[in-house]
């Protein structure tokens, strides 16, 4: 599942293409969504929010989510696409591009006056840019109302805090000395744990690759994720390999296991 960086420079790459054009023609491939129409409205803005892909006309918000194999490409208009064509589940044509949206998890379409209802139940951005304290201290409350969640989970829950995925989750733990397992009503200075992940995920919004170790070298880049086996890059303990479970019940949209790394010598 893509983290916010990915869905932020996916809305860089749209933004040039879509914002200030018209819609030519549009074509949403899911059966709810099959009949609607934006031609002739004219795209306004294009950009994340969390995991989210937000693509805004005055009248419409065009809501799209990647899930595990979602991916956007743009076409000049006419030109082949380089995928099958059944696998497309969004169009969006102007007079000079086709940018299709290839086997999204999500897509919705709703009037822009329900915008902020449809995200209300995201947590505070991490890439937003306008954080401010007040956003770190809404997700330490957030994060504090299930003290028995593990870490981990509670960190990769939207509705605490959005943008997070695996990847900077697992990093994000042995950066901060402390196990995924550990239920985050015992861990010291979770403001400090959400000020870092945000650290953490702006430095890495432009990058092709994540780099949480500080050297950009292919196989380097990470501390623990992905490296179950491998010896800690700090005190070469071997890096251990597990899963959690999913956090609330009402955790539908989320995986139900998550896979996570760690050091037993660094993460206490």
């Amino acid at each position: 599942m893509p983290e916010g960086d990915s869905v932020f420079q996916v809305a860089a790459m749209l933004r040039p293409v879509l914002a200030g054009h018209e819609f030519a023609r549009t074509d949403f491939r899911v059966p709810r969504y099959a009949t609607v129409d934006l031609a002739g409205e004219r795209v306004e803005e294009v950009v994340s929010r969390g995991k989210h892909l937000l693509i805004r006309t005055p009248g419409h918000t065009i809501r799209t989510h990647l899930k595990m194999e979602g991916e956007w490409r743009v076409f000049a208009s006419g030109e082949r696409w380089t995928k099958p064509a059944h696998r497309a589940r969004v169009v969006l044509a102007t007079t000079e591009a086709e940018v299709v949206g290839f086997d999204l998890g999500e897509v919705e379409v709703v009037p822009r006056a329900e915008d902020a209802a449809m995200l209300a139940h995201l947590g505070p951005d991490l890439l937003d840019p306008g954080w401010r304290p007040q956003h770190t201290a809404e997700a330490v409350r957030r994060l504090g109302e299930h003290p028995e969640v593990p870490v981990a989970v509670a960190l990769l829950d939207q509705r605490n805090l959005a943008g997070l995925g695996n990847v900077y989750v697992n990093e994000l733990c042995f950066l901060r000395g402390v196990r995924p397992h550990r239920p985050v009503g015992e861990v010291t200075d979770p403001a400090g744990v959400v000020d870092l992940g945000r650290r953490l995920i702006v430095a890495n919004r432009d990058r092709r690759a994540r780099v949480t170790t500080g050297v950009d070298r292919r196989g380097q880049r990470l501390w623990v994720y992905g490296r179950g086996g491998e010896p800690c890059r700090r005190c070469r303990t071997t890096i251990e390999r597990g899963e959690l479970g999913r956090a609330r019940a009402d955790s539908v949209t989320d995986p139900q296991e998550r896979v996570v790394f760690w050091c037993p010598s660094c993460q206490r």
